[in-house]
């Protein structure tokens, strides 16, 4: 590619080019969250673009700077609109910016949506393998029978492929349908069983991954769990804050997550304090916080969705598709400059 012109990579070739890659992919997770831990990073807060008449849609904008091995700096534009599944669509739609780190100019435009989901299933596949004791399997239960759990799925069965037997809930028992046949599509040995009810995936799991589309809390009762039990809380707003309080809360960026009303920024907001929250993610890799407390306490893993996961995803796909030869060049993207060329 010339100076000037850009890449744009379609969804379809963004599956294609990440197909098989589920390890890779959290690898690329755990460098993030590590040179995030280091201060290699730059992250400025999200930024909510919401619909005073339509609360439950909004777009999000995610700029980031990720240092370290995989250096990469860009934005992510990623709207959640949930409607859009009555009407047979996906609920989020997304791309992601990539710019050059010598010039600025941007280089490449991806589907995001992809991206976004991916990026996600494989930070809570990592958190998973690092709060499941090692030599355990986990009982897998999923609230939320969309893509984002579905992708988690995927990407818990390649750190361990023994998971056969899901629990799944949803409100709409359609969609908790096609969750188990998707599953079954899958692998042969998968069988997902529909629940009709949160306390019983709540009881019968190890390992609970929320991904739903909850503006506020509505389970506020998690005594059925046994003591060393996970919870990934991908959609941030499904439990009480009073649980949230008892739990050993991990989360990926303190500051980040105290924002927005989610279940950690509501308990926040009611004792006046982040004491309750013990570490993040990145503390555990770089060996700076175990794992696990002492107390056998329920482990709540709450990440907001740093836009330095998706600049890691969305450079392994730019540079996979350099090498294939993959996506679309448009020539001469950006205006000839303004400023003549210097003289020699």
């Amino acid at each position: 590619m010339r100076d000037g012109d850009i890449l744009i990579v379609k969804g379809a070739e963004v599956v294609s080019l990440l197909a098989g890659r589920e390890r890779e992919i959290i690898e690329r997770a755990r460098t993030a969250y590590e040179a995030h831990a280091r201060g290699e990073s730059s992250l400025p807060h999200s930024t909510f673009l919401r619909f005073p008449d339509r609360p439950q849609n909004r777009i999000i904008a995610l700029p980031a700077y990720l240092g370290g091995a995989n250096q990469a700096a860009g934005i992510k534009w990623i709207a959640s609109f949930p409607g859009n599944l009555a009407a047979g669509l996906d609920r989020a739609s997304a791309v992601v910016i990539l710019n050059s780190l010598q010039t600025g100019r941007p280089q490449v435009i991806l589907e995001g949506s992809v991206i976004s989901a991916t990026r996600t299933a494989a930070s809570a596949a990592l958190a998973a393998h690092r709060l499941i004791p090692d030599g355990q399997s986990p009982r897998l239960g999923v609230i939320g029978c969309g893509l984002i759990n579905f992708e988690i799925t995927r990407f818990l069965r390649a750190l361990w492929p023994e998971i056969n037997g899901i629990l799944a809930y949803d409100l709409d028992l359609t969609r908790a349908e096609q969750f188990k046949q998707k599953c079954r599509a899958l692998h042969d040995g998968i069988e997902a069983e529909v629940i009709t009810d949160v306390n019983t995936i709540l009881k019968n799991s190890s390992l609970v991954s929320m991904a739903t589309t909850a503006l506020q809390p509505y389970i506020f009762d998690v005594s059925g769990c046994a003591p060393d039990s996970v919870i990934l809380h991908i959609s941030l707003r499904d439990l009480s804050p009073q649980i949230i309080l008892a739990c050993d809360n991990i989360v990926d960026d303190v500051d980040h997550l105290c924002r927005a009303q989610t279940s950690v920024h509501l308990a926040e907001q009611q004792v006046g304090h982040r004491n309750f929250i013990r570490c993040t993610l990145g503390d555990i890799l770089q060996g700076a916080a175990p794992a696990r407390s002492n107390d056998h306490s329920l482990a709540v893993f709450s990440p907001f969705g740093l836009g330095i996961l998706d600049l890691a995803v969305a450079q392994l796909v730019y540079e996979l598709a350099q090498k294939d030869g993959r996506g679309i060049v448009i020539d001469s993207f950006l205006p000839a400059s303004w400023t003549p060329e210097q003289q020699k």
